[in-house]
């Protein structure tokens, strides 16, 4: 090769700074439903088009299913280069055992503390000062979403509370539609039962019980009150015969079923099949009872290697989760909020806009995740499986088991 070549060569590819930069990054996620896979795609797309390369491992199942699995390959000395996990306590034994990325040179270099809204969601990425994650949404349980063709079908007025759903529950059945719609997995009857606590119980007397695990306040009438209301929830879905949330979300997409308590990633489902919030479907937040959002959600954790170059990429794509651009293409399509107040969101729909007003007047909530251990979780997750396929199990006696389990949780 001539000097002259030579020299070409090398401005060629000192002008080609991506392509040297490229970097492969397994991602592990457990986004595999429709609207999810439309959601996380953008994710995809915006880490390509970035000069890196987006390896996509997805997860079949819920978060219940892919955790375990995820927790085990990273302690198992085989990392992914970047997981998702909820914001909470699920990964704090992770970072106090060293095993994951500090990121706070990136969130002190872009100003996270400012942007991302409310703190509590960088709160719940902090561990002794420093970062360790970042948040991609704003995920709330805190919705019943309803088929206003099923209401038309069975001659009754769409609800607008919890108490009219109900009774609107047996024109439903005699039109041949389930009145509530509820998969078999124990992360859906339990996130279910959270969203009737805290529009029955109150948002105080909620807190009182998961954030300050008061037993007295645990065992009280006012709270006893919330399993007289799953005892007709449990009624209403007990010919829900579908294992997983889409599947459910879907017999309220077709009409077959009333309503659905789930979080607001049911709009991703309801999007990706053409239907129109406020015509085709009703939200309620708070179960029209008490309107509030949850702050719980997802965030993205990059595990430690020894390659610097997957280093350098784990922090690029943490930049990228966090950018205005992506915040909006990915939220749009999940149905959640984004984690930045700063965004345009014109384009959003009738429900996600109810959904930021109602954050927007600070009527927030943290998640049960950031309250509780996952401990304390999975014995209320085993709790509401044994009580949802239960026909004889009382309001009563749900009530006293629960009351055992906050007076126990550390």
């Amino acid at each position: 090769m001539t000097k002259m070549k030579l020299a070409l060569a090398l401005l060629a590819s000192a002008a080609l700074p991506q392509a040297v930069l490229a970097t492969d990054l397994e991602v592990t996620h457990w986004w595999t439903s429709g609207g999810e896979a439309a959601a996380v795609a953008e994710m995809a797309r915006a880490f390509d088009a970035s000069g890196d390369k987006w390896v996509d491992g997805a997860i079949a199942g819920s978060g219940g299913t892919a955790r375990p699995i995820i927790i085990s390959r990273i302690l198992g000395g085989d990392p992914m280069g970047a997981t998702q996990l909820n914001h909470g306590l699920q990964a704090q034994e992770l970072i106090q055992a060293g095993l994951l990325q500090d990121l706070t040179e990136v969130a002190e270099a872009e100003g996270w503390k400012d942007i991302i809204k409310p703190i509590s969601l960088l709160d719940a990425c902090t561990f002794e000062g420093k970062i360790y994650c970042a948040p991609v949404n704003i995920h709330s349980w805190q919705w019943l979403w309803l088929s206003n063709a099923a209401f038309e079908k069975a001659g009754v007025a769409v609800p607008t509370t919890w108490d009219e759903f109900v009774a609107a529950g047996p024109a439903l059945e005699a039109a041949g539609i389930i009145p509530l719609a509820m998969g078999q997995q124990p992360w859906q009857s339990s996130g279910a039962f959270s969203v009737m606590a805290v529009a029955i119980a109150g948002q105080d007397l909620w807190l009182t019980v998961h954030r300050d695990k008061d037993e007295a306040a645990a065992a009280s009438p006012e709270f006893g009150k919330v399993f007289e209301a799953a005892v007709a929830a449990r009624s209403m879905a007990a010919k829900s015969n579908v294992q997983d949330w889409n599947q459910a979300t879907n017999l309220v997409i077709s009409g077959a079923a009333g309503g659905q308590i789930m979080g607001d990633w049911a709009q991703g489902e309801f999007q990706l099949a053409g239907q129109v919030a406020g015509t085709d479907y009703t939200c309620l937040p708070g179960l029209g009872v008490n309107e509030v959002i949850s702050t719980g959600g997802d965030a993205f954790y990059f595990p430690v290697n020894d390659d610097a170059e997957v280093t350098a990429a784990q922090k690029r794509l943490a930049s990228l989760l966090v950018s205005k651009e992506l915040q909006v293409a990915f939220n749009l399509k999940k149905g959640s909020l984004p984690i930045r107040g700063d965004v345009d969101l014109a384009t959003a729909n009738d429900c996600m806009k109810k959904g930021l007003e109602i954050l927007a007047a600070g009527a927030i909530l943290p998640s049960q995740d950031e309250l509780l251990t996952p401990d304390a979780q999975g014995q209320i997750e085993d709790l509401m499986v044994e009580f949802w396929n239960s026909t004889t199990m009382s309001a009563a006696d749900a009530h006293a088991k629960y009351v055992e389990i906050i007076a126990s949780a550390e």
